[in-house]
C-alpha cells in the first residue's frame, strides 16, 4: 500500500463522485432546519485570486459542517457579471463584453470547482443574463409604481473625454480615473431609488443585527447619519424672501458671523444669472467634483454676494451672505450659518475673509474672560457664553432652549436630518441592465409595457466612439411611444451594478422561476443565515441590499425584514513585496534566496524586500491559486488559508506556510493508512476491559470533536486546525496499539479525526473514510456526537513563577499540550505585568507541577 497520497488524482475522483451523486443540490424541505450560507459572489475577471480562495473556503467549511449537523444547506454560486471592466476589454481587446464575460465565467467556474466547494451549481446565475436582468427591470417598474423610483436632475461628476458619469471613487485628484481628464460637474436627468424613505428604519434596525460585526454596524450608522438640529430662517435684507438653513448646533447661533449658500442653491443660481463673477466662481466650484471628501479637504473659498441676512435672535445684527465651495446642496437645506469658533471649516473660512470669531461654548476649567479661538476651533463639550439667555447652560440644554425660542418667534423649528441620500442608479454605459423607460416629447417618461419586457441589450454595438454605445446605436433607442404611438426614445442609461448585487441572494432561492422570486421559496430560505465577504462592502452593498429587501417587501414580493442574519468579514491575503534595482515591482516567482543572504532575481540581480501588503496586480505580489492547486492540491490551499491566522485578520502567504500545510496532508494520510493494519473491522463493538492509554486517547478525540464544532460555529477556524493537529499528534504516538481495547480506541480516534478534517480538507477526508472501510460517502454522514463523560475536563492548578517568585496560578486540563500551557501562562495578566514588556528568555513547564518563567 502506497504511503504517499496522490493529491490530484484523488481530488478529481471525489469531485466527480459528489457531482454525479448531486450531493449539494437542495430543495425546500420541511423535514430539516434550513441553513443558507453565502459568500459574496465574484466579478468574472478571468481568474480567481487568493482572496477568493480564503473567502469561499470559509463558507464551504460552514456549509459542510452545518450539512453534517443535519441542516438542509443552501450554498449557491453566481457571477456579478455586468460592469465597466467588460467595456474596457471591449475597447482595448476588440472583443464583445458578453463574449469576454462568459469566457471568463467558464474559466473561473472550473477554478472554483477545482477547490472542491460544496456548491449547488444547479442554481448558478449571472447578472448579465437576460433571465436575471429581466426580473430586475420588472422590479424597477414595481418600485416606480410604489414611488420608490423616480427621475430628477442631479449634479454629477462628468468625464468630458469618456463622456460618462463617474462615481466619486472614480475621481482621482479631480480627474477621471481612466481618461485623466479634469472632471466637470454637470446637471443631468438621473434615475434614483428612494432609499431615504427607509432612513429611520435602516438606522433603527441595526441594533437587531447582533451577529454583524460592530464596526460594520457603526459604519452604516455613520453613513445614514441621523442628525438632530434645527431649521432656522434668516431674513434677507432688502428682500421679502428669507434664507432657511439647517444646523446640528443651534446652541452656537449667537456665534454666527456669516451665512453661506451651496453653489447650486436656487439663490446662487439666481445671483449668478446677473453676476458674471458669481457665475465664474460657481464654475470653479464645479471643477471640484461632487465627492464629499474632496470638498472637505479643498481650500475653503467663498464669493461675497453683497447681500446681508438678519440674525433671528439679535436685533440689528446683519451677517454677510456668501456662496461657498464647501456647502453641499444635498445635505440639509443647502445653506448654513457659520460659527467659526466651533467649526473648523467655518474658522478656516472666517480667517481667510477676516470675519469675526466669537466663542460661545466655554470648555471646562477655562476662563471666559481670556478664552480665545485663533487657528483651531473648539468642538468639545462645555457651557454657553456670550449667548444671552443661553449663558451657563450645557450644550444639550442650550440646544433645546434655543429651539424653543425660535419656535416661539416663528423663526425656526427643531428637525431631524439624515446624511443618507437617495441612490442614483443611472450609468452611461452599455454593459448593464437597461432601464425600462421610454421618453416621449408629448407623454414624458413612460414605463415599457410589461408584455414588451425584457428590454434586451443589442448585440451589434460599437465601442469606437467615446461615451455610451447605446446612445450611438442607430436603431435600438428609436421606438414608438407606448401611449401615443409617436416617435420616442428609449432611456439609454443602464443601472448601477450595485443594483444587480442588491437582490441576487433572493434570486438564488428560486433561480428559474418566472417571477423575480417564488414567494414560498424566498420566505423559506431568507434571510441568509451566514453571509461572508470583505469589509470593503460594509456600507454600499450591504446598505443597498437592506434597502432592496424593504422595497421588495413593500411590493409584496417577500415578507422578511433583513437580508442577512449573520455577517462575517474576513481579513485580506497579503504577501511580501519585492523590487529590483530600478524600483520595479517583481513577482514572487521571479525572486530566489541569494547565496550570501537576502534575495536576488533568477539572473543574479539584487532584490529589495518591501513591506508585506495586500496581494495586488499593481505590486505584483500575487500568487496564482490555480498553480498552487495544481502543485499541492485544493485541500492544501484550503488548510493553509484556515490555519495561519484568525479569519477576521490579514493572512500572510508564504512558501513555507503552504509547504507546511502540504506536509500535514501527507502526514495525516500516512497516520491513518499505517494504522489500518491494527484496527478492528468498522462498526465493531467496544471490547471489554480497561486501558488507561486508550481512555486518554478517547478523551483527546472527544474533546477535539466538541471543541472543533464549537470553533467552526464561532468562526475560529485557526483554533479548530490547532485542535486537529493536537489530535493527530496523539494518534501518531499511539500506533501500534497494545491490545484489542486500544485498537478499538484507535479506530474511533482515526474516524473522528477524519470527520473533523472533512469540512476543511474534504477530498482527503473522503479518501481516508473509504480506506477505513466505509462504503457510503463521508459527505452524507452525520457529524458524530461527543461523549460528554469523556469531554469533562480533569483540571490541574499549576503555579506560575517569574524569576522564582510566584505570580499567578492557572487551571489547565491534565493532558493539555505543553505549548498551550505555555501560551496560557504568558497571557495571564499578572505574568504580563511582571514581565514589564520584556520577552521571556525561557519558559519551563514541569508536567503537572509548575511553570517557571525566566526573564
Amino acid at each position: 500500500m502506497s504511503q504517499r497520497y496522490n493529491v490530484n488524482e484523488t481530488e478529481a475522483t471525489w469531485r466527480t463522485a459528489w457531482r454525479d451523486a448531486r450531493c449539494f443540490a437542495v430543495d425546500e424541505s420541511p423535514d430539516k432546519p434550513k441553513y443558507y450560507v453565502l459568500e459574496m459572489f465574484p466579478y468574472p475577471s478571468g481568474r480567481i485570486h487568493m482572496g477568493h480562495v480564503r473567502n469561499y473556503t470559509m463558507g464551504d467549511v460552514v456549509a459542510r459542517y452545518k450539512r453534517a449537523r443535519g441542516f438542509n444547506v443552501l450554498h449557491p454560486m453566481g457571477w456579478d457579471a455586468f460592469g465597466l471592466p467588460a467595456e474596457n476589454a471591449a475597447m482595448e481587446k476588440k472583443v464583445h463584453p458578453a463574449k469576454w464575460t462568459y469566457e471568463n465565467i467558464a474559466v473561473m467556474r472550473g477554478q472554483l470547482q477545482a477547490m472542491g466547494l460544496s456548491l449547488d451549481w444547479d442554481r448558478e446565475i449571472a447578472t448579465c443574463h437576460p433571465d436575471y436582468y429581466r426580473h430586475e427591470q420588472a422590479m424597477f417598474l414595481d418600485f416606480l409604481e410604489q414611488g420608490l423610483a423616480y427621475r430628477k436632475e442631479s449634479w454629477v461628476n462628468w468625464d468630458p473625454v469618456d463622456q460618462t458619469v463617474l462615481a466619486n471613487e472614480q475621481v482621482i485628484d479631480g480627474c477621471g480615473w481612466r481618461s485623466g481628464a479634469p472632471v466637470e460637474r454637470r446637471k443631468l436627468a438621473q434615475w434614483f431609488f428612494r432609499i431615504t424613505a427607509y432612513s429611520e428604519d435602516l438606522l433603527n434596525r441595526l441594533g437587531d443585527l447582533s451577529r454583524w460585526p460592530e464596526k460594520v454596524r457603526l459604519m452604516q450608522s455613520n453613513w445614514i447619519g441621523r442628525s438632530e438640529g434645527a431649521e432656522i430662517d434668516f431674513p434677507v435684507v432688502g428682500q421679502d424672501t428669507g434664507l432657511r438653513v439647517f444646523t446640528t448646533r443651534p446652541d452656537t447661533l449667537f456665534g454666527a458671523s456669516f451665512c453661506a449658500l451651496s453653489p447650486h442653491h436656487p439663490m446662487s443660481t439666481e445671483i449668478a444669472a446677473g453676476d458674471g463673477a458669481a457665475a465664474e466662481f460657481i464654475a470653479r466650484c464645479d471643477r471640484l467634483g461632487t465627492s464629499e471628501e474632496v470638498i472637505a479637504t479643498a481650500e475653503k473659498e467663498g464669493y461675497d454676494t453683497g447681500l446681508k441676512v438678519r440674525h433671528p435672535l439679535v436685533d440689528g445684527l446683519e451677517l454677510p451672505l456668501y456662496i461657498a465651495n464647501f456647502v453641499l446642496m444635498d445635505y440639509g437645506t443647502g445653506a448654513i450659518f457659520g460659527c467659526p469658533a466651533h467649526d473648523q471649516r467655518d474658522l478656516d473660512f472666517a480667517n481667510r475673509y477676516g470675519l469675526r470669531v466669537i466663542p460661545v461654548v466655554l470648555p471646562e476649567r477655562a476662563d471666559a474672560a481670556s478664552f480665545r479661538i485663533e487657528t483651531e476651533a473648539f468642538t468639545g463639550d462645555g457651557v454657553a457664553i456670550n449667548s444671552e439667555f443661553l449663558d451657563g447652560l450645557g450644550v444639550e440644554d442650550a440646544k433645546r432652549r434655543v429651539i424653543e425660542r425660535l419656535e416661539e418667534l416663528g423663526s425656526g423649528t427643531g428637525t431631524v436630518q439624515y446624511r443618507l441620500r437617495d441612490w442614483g442608479i443611472s450609468r452611461q454605459r452599455y454593459w448593464g441592465c437597461p432601464i425600462p423607460v421610454i421618453h416621449c416629447a408629448d407623454c414624458g417618461s413612460v414605463p415599457v409595457p410589461r408584455d414588451a419586457m425584457p428590454v434586451l441589450l443589442p448585440d451589434d454595438v460599437s465601442f469606437d466612439k467615446p461615451g455610451n454605445p447605446l446612445e450611438h446605436h442607430p436603431t435600438w433607442k428609436h421606438v414608438d411611444c407606448p401611449r401615443c404611438g409617436g416617435a420616442a426614445l428609449r432611456d439609454t442609461d443602464t443601472m448601477d451594478t450595485f443594483v444587480d448585487s442588491s437582490w441576487y441572494f433572493a434570486r438564488f432561492c428560486s433561480p428559474r422561476d418566472d417571477a423575480p422570486v417564488a414567494r414560498a421559496a424566498v420566505d423559506h430560505w431568507l434571510p441568509v443565515d451566514q453571509y461572508i465577504g470583505g469589509v470593503e462592502h460594509a456600507v454600499l452593498h450591504l446598505l443597498y441590499s437592506r434597502f432592496f429587501i424593504r422595497a421588495m417587501r413593500q411590493c409584496g414580493l417577500l415578507g422578511i425584514d433583513e437580508p442577512f442574519a449573520g455577517l462575517f468579514t474576513q481579513g485580506m491575503v497579503c504577501h511580501r513585496t519585492y523590487q529590483d534595482a530600478q524600483g520595479r515591482w517583481l513577482n514572487p516567482s521571479d525572486v530566489r534566496p541569494a547565496p550570501g543572504g537576502g534575495f536576488e532575481t533568477h539572473d543574479g540581480q539584487p532584490v529589495t524586500l518591501g513591506r508585506v501588503e495586500k496581494m495586488s496586480k499593481s505590486k505584483k505580489n500575487t500568487v496564482d491559486p490555480a498553480a498552487i492547486i495544481e502543485e499541492y492540491g485544493a485541500d492544501t490551499a484550503r488548510w493553509f488559508m484556515l490555519s495561519d491566522s484568525p479569519p477576521d485578520r490579514d493572512l500572510e502567504w508564504t512558501d513555507e506556510g503552504i509547504a507546511g500545510a502540504y506536509r500535514f496532508v501527507q502526514r495525516l494520510w500516512r497516520q491513518v493508512v499505517e494504522a489500518l493494519e491494527h484496527l478492528p473491522e468498522r462498526d465493531t463493538a467496544a471490547p471489554p476491559g480497561d486501558d488507561e492509554r486508550a481512555l486518554s486517547l478517547r478523551r483527546s478525540a472527544h474533546r477535539a470533536l466538541k471543541s472543533v464544532g464549537e470553533d467552526i460555529d464561532q468562526f475560529r477556524f485557526n483554533r479548530a486546525v490547532a485542535r486537529i493537529h493536537e489530535l493527530s499528534n496523539e494518534i501518531s504516538g499511539f500506533v501500534p496499539p497494545r491490545n484489542a481495547r486500544a485498537a478499538w480506541a484507535l479506530r474511533e480516534a482515526c474516524e473522528i479525526v477524519v470527520h473533523l478534517t472533512n469540512p476543511m480538507m474534504p477530498h482527503l477526508a473522503e479518501e481516508l473514510w473509504r480506506k477505513l472501510g466505509h462504503e457510503r460517502m463521508l459527505v452524507l454522514e452525520p457529524w458524530p456526537l461527543a461523549d460528554e463523560a469523556l469531554t469533562a475536563a480533569v483540571l490541574l492548578t499549576l503555579p506560575i513563577q517569574v524569576n522564582g517568585k510566584k505570580r499567578a496560578t492557572i487551571d489547565v486540563e491534565a493532558d493539555a499540550p505543553e505549548d498551550r500551557i505555555r501560551e496560557e501562562a504568558l497571557a495571564h495578566p499578572n505574568v504580563v505585568r511582571a514581565l514589564e514588556g520584556k520577552p521571556p528568555r525561557k519558559v519551563i513547564v514541569v508536567p503537572k507541577r509548575i511553570i517557571n518563567v525566566v526573564v
